[in-house]
C-alpha cells in the first residue's frame, strides 16, 4: 500500500472546521499579530541544491561522519543508490516510507532520494518497542520500510513489525552497488506531503503530525537567514530522528554549501566527549538540550577557552533556564545563544530568540520573534466552548501559528485534527488556509513572544515531547491498576517522570515498569512508580496532580500538602 497521508492537501480543506470567533475578533486579532515575511523558494527540493554544489564545489565536504566524509558529489550518488533501491521496490510519488537506522551520512540521503521521489520521509526509532512501531505503520499506512540500520543493527523490531503487516521492506544499498546518476526533475514541490513525525497522543496512541514541503523548506531558510549560515558552516547532527529538529539540523546546510557533522548519540553521553568531537570537526552551529548545553559550559568554566570555531549555540528540547543561560554567556564569549519554540506540525520552530545578558534577569527567557513566513495570534476563549477573542495588549492567551509553517494536520486521525486544526479566519491571504492551535500559553510584549506555559498537560522531559495522559492510559491498560497519575515533579534539580497509581490486586512496580516499556519509548517510562491506597482529590474531585508532585519533590505525605 502506497499511501499519502490522507490530510488535507487544499486550503480550508473539508476535513477542518473554521475557528469560531467572537463579533471584531479577527480584526482584532490580526491588529495584534505578530508576523515577517520573506521570498523564498520554497518549491525547490534541497536535492536541486545538493546537485548544484555537485557541479559547483564538488571538493566541498557535505557530510562528515566519523572517518568518512562525503564530498557533494558522493552524497548525490549515495542518494541515487537509495533512489535505485526504493523505485525497484515499487516507491514513487505519494508513498509513505518508514525508515530505521541510526544517525548517520546514509540518512540523509535516504531523506534526498525519497524527496526527489516525491516520497514522503517517516522516521522510526531503533528503540521504539514493537507496538509502538506497529501502531504507527498502521497509523500512517506506510506502503514501503526502509532498513538502513547496517552492520550496527537495531532495525530488526521494526522489520519484524513491517514483515507482520506486509508492508515492503527495503534494504540500504551495499557498498558495491552501482545506479545512474541522479537528475533533477525540476517540478515544483511545494505542495507535496514531505515527512511525517510521531508524537505522543493523550489517548495512549501516537499522533503523527504530516509537514509540507514549502514548510519544511520555508524553515530550512529562516535557519539560514537568521544564522546567517554560509558554505564555511559546519553544522552538528545531534538530534534523534524521531525529533523534528533532526530534519532542519541534517538538511539546512545543503542549501549553502556547508557541511553535515552527524554526532553519534554515544558522543552525546560525556561532557569530555561532546566538547572533543565539536573541537575536533570544527562544529560552527550546535544544538543541544539544556542538560548537555549544562556539561559544555561546565567544560568551558574549567577549561576556557573550548569549540573555538563555534558561532552559535541553540537550546532544543525543554525550557533554557535564565542562571544556565547567563552561565553560557559568560563562559563561552565568543558563541551566541540562540532560544528557539516551535511545534513539531508548524514545520519546527516558529519563533527565535537570541539571549543577551538582559534576558537572563528576567524569570523565564523570551522565546523570540517569528520566524520568517509565519504568523502568530494570541486568542481567549471566555467560555468553554464560546468563540475566541483577541488577547488585549500584555494579556496571556491560547497561542496559535498561521502562514506557510502550518502542517496539513496529523495523519489519519480526525479527532485529534479537529482539536487542534482549523480554517484560518485571521488572514485571506494564508497560503495554506491553516491555523493551528499550539496549546501554549503565551503574551506578546515589545513584539517577542513570552512563553507561560502548556494549556493541557503536554511537556518535555530530557527533550522529549509526551503526553502525560499517554503514559496513564498505558499504565491503566494494566489488569491489576485501578488508578493512575502520572507527574513532573522536578527532583535534584531535574524534570523526571513520576506514577502514582491504586491496584485491584497485587503488582510490583518492576512488573508495572515492564508492561509500560513494551509499549512506549524509554523515556517516557516514568523513574518512579508508587502505590498510594488512594489518589488525592481537589475539591472538584480531580486528581490533585500538585499534591502528587509535591509528594516526589520533597517527601512530604499526603496530609502534610
Amino acid at each position: 500500500m502506497t499511501t499519502a497521508p490522507t490530510t488535507p492537501t487544499t486550503p480550508a480543506g473539508p476535513e477542518l472546521a473554521p475557528l469560531p470567533l467572537a463579533e471584531g475578533a479577527a480584526a482584532r486579532a490580526t491588529e495584534l499579530c505578530l508576523g515577517r515575511s520573506a521570498r523564498f523558494d520554497t518549491g525547490t527540493g534541497v536535492l536541486h541544491h545538493v546537485a548544484r554544489f555537485a557541479e559547483t564545489t564538488p571538493h566541498a565536504p557535505a557530510v562528515i561522519d566519523g572517518d568518512t566524509t562525503l564530498a557533494y558529489p558522493e552524497l548525490l550518488s549515495r542518494a541515487a543508490l537509495f533512489r535505485a533501491a526504493l523505485v525497484s521496490a515499487g516507491c514513487g510519488a505519494g508513498s509513505v516510507v518508514a525508515a530505521v537506522g541510526d544517525r548517520s551520512a546514509d540518512t540523509i540521503a535516504a531523506f534526498l532520494a525519497l524527496e526527489g521521489l516525491g516520497a514522503v520521509y517517516l522516521p522510526l526509532a531503533t528503540d521504539w518497542p514493537a507496538q509502538r512501531v506497529t501502531e504507527v505503520l498502521e497509523r500512517s499506512a506506510a506502503g514501503f520500510l526502509l532498513d538502513y540500520s547496517g552492520a550496527l543493527g537495531g532495525g530488526e523490531t521494526a522489520v519484524k513489525a513491517a514483515a507482520g503487516l506486509g508492508t515492503a521492506i527495503v534494504t540500504a544499498p551495499g557498498p558495491d552497488a552501482a545506479a545512474a546518476p541522479y537528475t533533477c526533475d525540476g517540478r515544483d514541490q511545494s505542495r507535496e506531503p514531505r515527512y511525517c513525525i510521531f508524537t505522543s497522543g493523550t489517548t495512549g496512541r501516537p499522533k503523527g503530525a504530516a509537514v509540507e514541503h514549502r514548510g519544511m523548506v520555508n524553515h530550512l531558510w529562516a535557519k539560514v537567514s537568521d544564522l546567517e549560515l554560509s558554505a564555511g558552516d559546519r553544522l552538528a547532527f545531534t538530534a534523534p530522528l524521531v525529533f523534528d529538529i533532526s530534519i532542519w539540523q541534517m538538511l539546512a546546510p545543503l542549501l549553502v554549501g556547508g557541511a553535515v557533522v552527524v554526532v553519534r548519540q554515544e558522543d552525546l553521553g560525556f561532557p569530555r566527549r561532546v566538547r572533543t568531537v565539536l573541537e575536533r570537526t570544527g562544529v560552527t552551529v550546535v544544538e543541544l538540550v539544556p542538560t548537555v548545553v549544562g556539561w559544555l559550559v561546565g567544560e568551558a568554566e574549567r577549561r576556557a577557552p573550548v569549540v573555538p570555531a563555534l558561532r552559535w549555540l541553540i537550546s532544543t528540547g525543554e525550557e533554557l533556564r535564565p542562571e544556565l543561560a547567563a552561565r553560557a554567556l559568560a563562559a563561552l564569549p565568543h558563541v551566541r545563544l540562540l532560544n528557539a519554540y516551535g511545534p513539531t506540525e508548524c514545520s519546527d520552530d516558529v519563533t527565535h530568540h537570541e539571549v543577551t545578558a538582559a534576558d537572563t534577569t528576567r524569570p523565564r527567557l523570551p522565546v523570540g520573534r517569528p520566524v520568517d513566513n509565519a504568523r502568530l495570534y494570541l486568542l481567549v476563549r471566555d467560555e468553554e466552548e464560546g468563540p475566541w477573542r483577541a488577547a488585549d495588549r500584555g494579556e496571556a492567551g491560547d497561542l496559535f501559528v498561521g502562514g506557510v509553517v502550518v502542517g496539513l494536520g496529523y495523519v489519519n486521525d480526525p479527532d485529534n485534527n479537529a482539536r487542534a486544526f482549523f480554517t484560518d479566519p485571521l488572514d485571506p491571504d494564508s497560503p495554506t488556509g491553516r491555523l493551528y492551535r499550539t496549546g501554549d500559553l503565551a503574551r506578546f510584549e515589545d513584539g517577542v513572544v513570552l512563553y507561560l506555559g502548556r494549556v493541557d498537560r503536554q511537556v518535555k522531559v530530557a527533550g522529549v515531547r509526551m503526553e502525560l495522559d499517554e503514559i496513564e492510559a498505558v499504565l491503566l491498560r494494566h489488569p491489576a491498576v485501578d488508578r493512575a497519575a502520572v507527574t513532573v515533579p522536578v527532583v535534584d534539580g531535574h524534570p523526571s517522570l513520576a506514577a502514582h497509581y491504586t491496584v485491584r490486586e497485587p503488582v510490583t512496580p518492576e512488573e508495572l515498569r515492564a508492561h509500560l516499556a513494551g509499549a512506549l519509548p524509554e523515556a517516557m517510562v516514568p523513574r518512579r512508580l508508587t502505590e498510594l491506597d488512594v489518589l488525592p482529590l481537589t475539591p472538584n474531585g480531580k486528581t490533585d496532580h500538585r499534591a502528587l508532585r509535591q509528594l516526589t519533590q520533597d517527601g512530604t505525605s499526603l496530609a502534610e500538602v
